[in-house]
């Protein structure tokens, strides 16, 4: 234990008594490595999340999160349907959980800060279309798509209006059926729809025979 030190100065008539000071303290070495590996686990933690959601979804889209308030955050959550999951994570970690999958054609959206949205339905439009009306309520023009993936192609923010306006399962249904019972023309002209209309029809018309069955 440290002693008190008692110190005579050069004036006899000044006594000054130092008295001990004790400190517990961590080694910084091992604050260090403690702060390090909760940091790891929350990493691997994040990269489980988004790899699950990436296994249910069909579209994965980027938001530019910056400048957007904690509160905005949490209203755009309520605003969006159940079939949406919205969450904040860095680039890299989603880079990490995107390699060697489909979702790698996110990649060009791995710039500033993102929010990323799970698509977990076909009815892509109706997915999309909450956070337009969120986005146009609260004046939030600088916080627009960074991009897409859907289906393995990847849409930057020029190209949503090609997401935003896809015919619905049941639009799809409707097509398709007035394909098959109506004039030979009526097929042709499906056929010669755009390629993945087409792909969708017949996806459709699979489900059906599937269901029937």
């Amino acid at each position: 234990m440290e002693t008190s030190l008692l110190s005579i100065p050069s004036s006899p008539q000044t006594l000054t008594l130092k008295t001990p000071a004790f400190h517990l303290k961590t080694p910084k070495s091992k604050a260090l490595t403690i702060r390090s590996a909760i940091s790891r686990t929350r990493k691997e933690e994040t990269v489980s999340t988004v790899k699950e959601n990436l296994e249910s979804s069909h579209l994965v889209a980027g938001i530019r999160y910056k400048g957007l308030t904690v509160k905005q955050l949490q209203d755009l959550r309520r605003s969006l349907p159940e079939s949406v999951t919205l969450l904040v994570a860095k680039n890299t970690l989603v880079g990490k959980a995107i390699e060697g999958t489909q979702w790698e054609a996110l990649k060009p959206c791995m710039k500033g800060m993102n929010a990323w949205m799970f698509v977990k339905s076909e009815e892509i439009p109706e997915a999309l279309k909450p956070y337009r009306a969120f986005q146009k309520e609260r004046k939030l023009e600088n916080n627009d798509f960074t991009g897409a993936v859907f289906e393995g192609r990847f849409y930057g923010p020029d190209e949503f209006k090609v997401l935003e306006t896809m015919p619905s399962r049941a639009e799809i249904y409707a097509k398709l059926l007035g394909a098959v019972q109506g004039p030979a023309l009526g097929l042709v002209s499906t056929l010669q729809a755009p390629a993945r209309d087409v792909v969708m029809v017949l996806k459709a018309y699979v489900k059906k025979l599937e269901d029937e069955a």
